[in-house]
């Protein structure tokens, strides 16, 4: 197993990549076909910037990528049509990413992990609930989303609200993940907007604003 993770760790060095995490993304989009030339595509929890490297060869110069996490994100060495900003999930509005939605939104955030697994998981798809909350605002209707989500006993729950939002929606682990981990990939396909679901529940628990997500262990 060491051997193969070190294959992912080698190839992101090779060619250029802040981390091996950069693999899951492309491969989860030559599977699904997530992002075109051109598309604006917002990274969320984007440091240490692999995902963010990947959309912005993903959709060229003449496309856009925003990219934001609570920790700073190093903008050096990334293209003219790349911004990244040190931003809250909970807190960001879409006037503070350039004011238009986007085509594709994409997520390898994490929780701070407690050591808990039951825990840890629970609060993982908190977080991707709250993200689906921001689609209604930061996806264009049509648009897709690929996030990670720790599985656990809340992960059905969050796939099927994922498959009322999405024309398409399922779930997948791509070879760069690790055969141990309990990570897996949400991959909705043609988002049907703000009116595919009634508002969100204000009694869902949600994270406080400014705690409870780091940006992603990216090896």
């Amino acid at each position: 197993m060491k051997e193969v993770q070190d294959h992912w760790f080698r190839r992101a060095k090779e060619e250029g990549y802040r981390a091996r995490s950069a693999f899951k993304l492309l491969e989860l989009d030559e599977r699904f076909g997530l992002i075109r030339k051109g598309d604006r595509v917002l990274d969320v929890g984007a440091a240490p910037g692999s995902w963010t490297q990947v959309a912005a060869k993903l959709t060229g110069p003449r496309g856009h990528v925003e990219g934001f996490d609570l920790k700073a994100i190093d903008p050096r060495g990334l293209p003219p049509h790349v911004r990244v900003q040190q931003a809250d999930l909970r807190q960001v509005t879409l006037e503070a990413l350039g004011g238009q939605a986007f085509h594709t939104v994409i997520s390898d955030m994490a929780p701070d992990t407690s050591g808990v697994p039951m825990a840890d998981a629970a609060m993982s798809c908190r977080l991707c609930h709250a993200l689906l909350d921001h689609c209604a605002t930061w996806l264009r209707p049509g648009g897709n989303l690929v996030m990670k989500v720790f599985e656990g006993g809340d992960f059905p729950e969050l796939l099927q609200r994922a498959q009322r939002l999405f024309a398409e929606a399922r779930a997948s682990k791509p070879k760069a993940s690790r055969a141990e981990s309990v990570e897996i990939f949400v991959v909705g396909k043609g988002y049907r907007g703000a009116g595919a679901e009634p508002a969100p529940q204000t009694a869902r628990a949600r994270p406080a604003p400014g705690a409870g997500w780091k940006r992603p262990e990216r090896e």
